[in-house]
């Protein structure tokens, strides 16, 4: 995969500036979006769950900006994913060139929307009194494994996308279920130590506990939390690319 991305490197580096200009399109703001709607969104999740769990939980602002941060970009990016093929079939139905292309393009896009939020992200959390310490470039663990699991994600959907129209319809359905299952605006510390390690097998839970135990705690995660946030990005990732190895061949009798 690496040496067919190295082969079709400019059409790779145009599809994501294509991808990237496309977001904006129109706009007035243009890529101040990139800052100012995760801001707008944490404004009103602010308002809206301060009230109820902010007393208890210590950091509320960066707490719920590394949650709502995180799960923003997953949607973001397997939503972007799994349109790749079919947004760009008049492409590959002419040219053959490698049909991951297009997913992973799309998802450097959101990836590089997601960088820039980073940075109003460690604004915010200076503000919100948090001290930097050197284990922040730890960071840079979970958002490679997250990047690598949204690749991975939207080639799964991508290609259910092609086969079967009602993926969209029911993906809708999950995120919404898995938003609240990310403990993005309240604390899983109220529940049983059992329920707690339930909440672990959801990958975007881990990635988001990652986020805040390094930078609200000021800890350093466990060497097994560091494999599961590994883990779950290489088996999703490995799947995705099994799923495009075997069947490349037909997604052409389904555009």
């Amino acid at each position: 995969m690496i040496q067919k991305l190295k082969e079709y490197q400019f059409l790779f580096e145009e599809l994501t500036k294509r991808d990237f200009r496309k977001k904006y399109k129109r706009t007035i703001l243009g890529m101040v979006w990139s800052v100012l709607s995760p801001l707008l969104t944490l404004l009103v999740m602010s308002v809206i769950f301060t009230r109820f769990f902010g007393h208890s939980i210590a950091h509320y602002t960066t707490y719920l900006f590394a949650g709502n941060l995180t799960f923003s970009y997953f949607s973001e990016a397997t939503n972007g994913g799994m349109g790749a093929l079919v947004g760009n079939k008049d492409i590959f139905s002419k040219v053959n060139v490698p049909k991951y292309m297009f997913v992973i393009s799309t998802n450097m896009s959101s990836f590089f929307n997601y960088l820039l939020s980073l940075v109003i992200f460690f604004v915010f959390a200076a503000f919100d009194a948090i001290v930097f310490r050197w284990s922040f470039f730890l960071l840079l663990y979970p958002v490679l494994c997250l990047l690598a699991f949204n690749i991975g994600m939207s080639m799964i959907l991508s290609a259910l996308d092609l086969f079967f129209k009602d993926t969209i319809y029911l993906y809708r359905v999950f995120t919404m279920l898995l938003m609240y299952a990310s403990a993005i605006f309240y604390s899983v510390d109220t529940f049983s130590v059992k329920v707690q390690r339930l909440f672990l097998c959801n990958p975007i839970y881990a990635y988001i506990k990652f986020f805040r135990i390094v930078v609200i705690d000021g800890t350093i995660p466990s060497i097994e939390y560091f494999l599961l946030c590994g883990f779950y990005a290489a088996v999703v990732l490995f799947i995705g690319a099994a799923i495009y190895k075997r069947y490349d061949s037909r997604f052409m009798y389904y555009v």
